[in-house]
């Protein structure tokens, strides 16, 4: 098989749940408003505006690519992360997002009762908290009372591994199965159609996998000539084993420049 075939049977298993049909399917905001309103109970939910892979800038420290960033017809800015790997401390990342969603929004001398509201919905292939539910809210609460406070930051999780046949989990479903599309969720199903079987769609997705594939590329052969101007020969053979290992030495020595 050519490394294009190749290329382009990986685009064809590409789902919702990756990254980067998502961000492509983001593009749409019918789409992100459909989920939302399933997501957030709110059949009445508008978006104004979606963008995906929007960057926020932060000049002391690390700044971040956002799957997708929505504007609701209240104003409410809403992040929206799509995560398949259980591989770090999400819930510190959902905070550390939403902190730099929180600052790029908002306009310098602004009174604190007017920063602008910000959510985050956080989508995964397994349950982050392990309560065999298939959504959670998670609400600052007055440990001494039991009182729920609002600051204007809301988190909820989601999660495509847990199945309780609520209409969330059927959502879900259209995010992980090839060959799962549901009219309850038309805009959902016609755009993950559209790039999963029409001849153009596929070839947009096409373009994105070479692209990546490619972008990885680079990054792992400057990792190899780093390991190598540094004598460092067997952390060279144990990254062409195992790739936890060189996924290691990337994040180490060969940052992306912004963290998605």
């Amino acid at each position: 098989m050519s490394n294009k075939a190749k290329i382009r049977e990986e685009a064809k298993r590409l789902n919702p749940i990756d990254d980067l049909m998502f961000r492509k399917m983001a593009e749409d905001k019918e789409f992100c408003q459909e989920i939302l309103r399933v997501i957030l109970d709110d059949d009445n939910l508008i978006v104004l505006e979606s963008i995906p892979q929007w960057i926020g800038t932060n000049l002391q420290g690390r700044s971040v690519i956002l799957d997708a960033k929505c504007i609701k017809g209240d104003g409410t800015q809403v992040d929206i992360e799509i995560q398949k790997a259980d591989d770090d401390d999400h819930q510190r990342r959902v905070r550390y997002n939403g902190a730099i969603l929180t600052t790029n929004i908002t306009n310098p001398g602004i009174k604190f009762e007017n920063v602008p509201d910000v959510c985050v919905v956080f989508i995964s292939k397994f349950d982050i908290f392990g309560g065999n539910l298939p959504r959670y809210h998670v609400d600052r609460v007055v440990r001494e009372t039991g009182k729920i406070v609002d600051n204007g930051f809301e988190e909820i999780y989601v999660n495509t591994q847990i199945n309780d046949g609520s209409k969330v989990s059927e959502l879900m479903e259209v995010f992980v199965y090839d060959d799962v599309y549901n009219d309850k969720f038309p805009k959902t199903s016609e755009v993950k159609r559209l790039y999963k079987k029409t001849e153009g769609g596929l070839n947009v997705m096409y373009d994105i996998v070479k692209r990546f594939t490619m972008e990885e590329r680079n990054r792992i052969n400057k990792l190899t000539s780093i390991l190598l101007k540094e004598k460092r020969y067997d952390d060279l053979q144990r990254a062409t084993e195992d790739d936890e290992f060189q996924e290691k030495l990337l994040e180490e020595l060969v940052p992306d420049e912004i963290a998605s």
